[in-house]
């Protein structure tokens, strides 16, 4: 198994392990982490692992095949949620997490396209049996639509000046082209820009917001009174729609916000695992 270090694990059993005996839903599944947390320290509970990326979900399942029926494995997307869990004869969750971003097991498999570190030919999908690829964004679709993408998924500033090297430098294969391509905008291509491009890209591939947003509108209603919500985000334009999603909750009494203020990883954490430096927790427990 390859390392993996989930986020804020002592954390999220502080506001998601509500029940010794619930059903807890892993959003996000990944490489296992969380989950093998909750299914160790809970040992009568169950856990419901969903996610995306089919590679990831199989190292998961090994990983965490001694915990047997108490953990059942789904591969879908969040907007699949409903009907998945209707499929499963699950009706009502004890908490739901969702870990947002990119897998330890997707950043570091260079062959996935996201990252600039390697040449891989440029993919980009968290599940390579469908979808758009990166590549045929950057080669296919119109200038202003690549700078739309880079400037409110990556907030990005100059990214008119991106679009138009990203235009010019056609045809763009692999992820050492992008880069490179970029990089004529930015002087070098080790540069912020080049991280938010990759950044924005893989959110528009994957349609990441778009899929938050329906997490944000399911979880809600399968979590029983009690049960509890938590959310790891890596990127201000997701937890910014956590933090209003949970306040709409809260407004129309269906929920109580538990993290008043966002939850950070300790000094200690951010030292071991540099990954989690931009992480924010945010739990609600719902009436």
């Amino acid at each position: 198994m390859r390392s993996h270090q989930p986020v804020m694990p002592a954390e999220v059993m502080e506001y998601l392990a509500v029940h010794p005996a619930g059903v807890y839903l892993d959003s996000t599944l990944g490489l296992g982490g969380h989950a093998e947390r909750l299914l160790e320290q809970l040992p009568e509970a169950r856990v419901i692992g969903l996610d995306r990326d089919p590679e990831s979900l199989e190292m998961a399942r090994e990983r965490l095949a001694r915990f047997g029926e108490r953990i059942r494995f789904l591969h879908g997307r969040f907007s699949d949620l409903p009907a998945l869990l209707d499929a499963s004869g699950v009706e009502q969750l004890d908490g739901a997490l969702a870990d947002l971003g990119v897998s330890y097991y997707q950043l570091t498999e260079g062959e996935r396209g996201f990252s600039y570190q390697q040449d891989f030919p440029l993919d980009m999908r968290m599940d390579r049996s469908s979808g758009r690829t990166a590549e045929e964004i950057v080669n296919l679709d119109a200038e202003r639509d690549i700078s739309e993408i880079i400037y409110s998924l990556g907030e990005e500033r100059r990214a008119r000046r991106v679009a138009r090297s990203i235009v010019r430098a056609r045809p763009i294969h692999s992820t050492k082209q992008l880069a490179e391509a970029i990089g004529g905008s930015a002087r070098t291509w080790i540069h912020p820009v080049v991280q938010r491009t990759f950044m924005a890209l893989r959110m528009a591939v994957n349609e990441e917001l778009e899929e938050l947003g329906a997490w944000l509108e399911a979880a809600p209603k399968r979590v029983r009174p009690g049960g509890r919500l938590v959310t790891i985000a890596f990127h201000s334009l997701e937890d910014r729609m956590v933090k209003q999603s949970f306040q709409k909750l809260a407004r129309e009494g269906r929920a109580v916000i538990l993290t008043k203020k966002v939850v950070r990883p300790s000094d200690e954490e951010q030292a071991r695992n540099p990954a989690s430096r931009s992480s924010k927790l945010r739990s609600a427990q719902m009436l």
